[in-house]
């Protein structure tokens, strides 16, 4: 895997923490990982709601 698959494959990772544990993004940090994602187009965010 090239180095840009393992930068997509980390923020996948980050962003499925953050949906998981229902954790809020500033504008910054939603700006970077969007900007992320289009570089990414075949990288799948997959996560389980953490249980109450």
């Amino acid at each position: 895997m090239a180095a840009g698959g393992y930068h997509c494959e980390y923020a996948a990772q980050w962003s499925a923490t953050k949906f998981r544990w229902n954790l809020t993004a500033d504008d910054a940090e939603r700006q970077a990982l969007l900007g992320i994602a289009e570089d990414c187009p075949d990288t799948t965010v997959v996560y389980e709601t953490a249980a109450p």
